[in-house]
């Protein structure tokens, strides 16, 4: 975490902060908040990493270096993680469309009060899958990372070799999730053609944004108000109801969210220890809810709960030591990109 260092990242810094961000993700995405039934067998959780690492790191990866090579920031590294949201949700493991996705009589009682037949999808999962990935797969994971290392956070960390090997690994995590969830169910061809067209049209919208900005005078709150902010918000969300009424609640929270960071984030006095609060709290939001998500499938709850401890106390570890570093460094300079 070296925030004075001259030139261009170092080789192995960069391939450590990489390595940093593939990881998070994957756990973030899949493991922290403890809804599979492997979440009680630790060999298996570090098992499943040789496939979420590929699918959703990889991704994480690519889409921080599409922003910082193109001299831009939060907003269009959002768009992106959207689009992907979409593509991992829609047409890799097709969970927004399969009605029997997961044998469990919870898959239903989250679904169908929200349920849009013309559409074959419920507006609960909608919002939750993608705003998910936007949130927990990507975007809190390249936050935290990003803030690990603040003078390297507007640069890119991969040349061309490394992205090609994202892009090969990611490619490889696709066809086995997609192999393994389609064969019993298939989306049509509407469904899959519209989702196709809504992540593209998320990616070119990625790209015509403006370019970021340099940062405006204004106040800011500081950051740990920004966390509890964040914990209050990103918690609704998680924990809105099946309904309609609760697909407003959570909808309504993502939109205080946004329009805060958007609002906050463009001016000076905001640093990288206000983006570690609001994608570390999104961490602790999910790792603390872990202990009354009821798993799918059988596991053994004693392990269970160890594991969700032994993750709660990894993240607020992390991101105290994180933080702690930032207080005692000059790296609490604005990052690059409205956040």
């Amino acid at each position: 975490m070296d925030v004075d260092a001259p030139g261009p990242p170092p080789l192995p810094r960069r391939m450590a902060l990489v390595v940093a961000l593939v990881l998070l993700s994957a756990v973030c995405a899949e493991y922290l908040i403890g809804y599979d039934q492997i979440i009680g067998r630790p060999l298996e959780l570090l098992g499943g990493l040789l496939i979420l690492a590929p699918l959703y790191g990889t991704v994480a990866v690519l889409i921080r270096e599409a922003a910082r090579r193109t001299g831009r920031g939060w907003p269009t590294m959002v768009l992106l993680a959207a689009a992907f949201g979409l593509v991992q949700a829609g047409l890799i493991d097709q969970s927004l469309f399969n009605p029997d996705f997961v044998d469990e009589p919870s898959w239903d009682r989250e679904r169908l009060p929200t349920h849009i037949p013309e559409l074959g999808l419920s507006a609960k999962y909608l919002l939750g899958f993608v705003a998910g990935h936007v949130i927990w797969s990507f975007g809190a994971p390249i936050a935290v990372v990003e803030a690990c290392a603040p003078r390297y956070a507007g640069r890119p960390w991969l040349g061309r070799t490394g992205i090609t090997t994202m892009l090969v690994l990611y490619g490889l995590g696709a066809a086995i999730i997609f192999r393994e969830h389609t064969r019993d169910f298939m989306a049509s061809p509407a469904q899959l053609g519209t989702t196709a067209a809504i992540a593209v049209l998320l990616g070119i919208a990625a790209f015509v944004l403006l370019r970021r900005s340099a940062p405006v005078p204004g106040r800011v709150p500081p950051p740990w108000l920004v966390g509890c902010g964040a914990v209050v918000l990103w918690g609704t969300n998680q924990l809105a109801p099946a309904s309609w009424a609760g697909v407003a609640l959570a909808a309504l929270a993502l939109a205080v969210a946004a329009g805060c960071l958007i609002r906050y984030s463009g001016r000076r006095g905001w640093n990288h220890r206000h983006v570690l609060a609001a994608g570390g709290a999104a961490l602790v939001v999910n790792s603390a809810l872990a202990f009354v998500v009821e798993p799918l499938g059988e596991t053994s709850y004693p392990a269970k709960y160890a594991v969700n401890s032994a993750l709660l106390v990894g993240v607020l570890l992390l991101v105290n030591r994180i933080d702690h570093y930032l207080r005692r460094s000059k790296g609490t300079v604005a990052p690059p990109g409205r956040s």
